[in-house]
């Protein structure tokens, strides 16, 4: 990852161009007088696995689960009652 150290003036003038650069990997550090002020990184990846995913590997695995209208009831009533973190049945 690039590490690019800039002004506060700079920053204050070209935001855009600022979270562009944090967008594209770099980490960027606001300076005042040579003294880091702020540290500016790309955020970590969300956790878990997109639905497509997870649809992929259940297909895969010979699931025969079908996302229709109660899908969802019945995936939060799952959730509800289970309120510890679960483990992932598909690892």
């Amino acid at each position: 990852m690039a590490t690019i150290h800039i002004s506060e003036a700079e920053a204050a003038r070209d935001f855009a161009g600022l979270m562009a650069r944090v967008r594209s990997g770099a980490e960027v550090v606001i300076e005042n007088e040579a003294s880091a002020v702020a540290v500016v990184r790309p955020a970590d990846p969300a956790p878990g696995r997109l639905l497509s995913e997870i649809l992929a590997a259940a297909e895969a695995r010979g699931s025969s689960a079908v996302l229709d209208g109660s899908f969802a009831r019945d995936l939060e009533a799952v959730v509800a009652s289970h309120p510890e973190p679960l483990e992932n049945p598909w690892d």
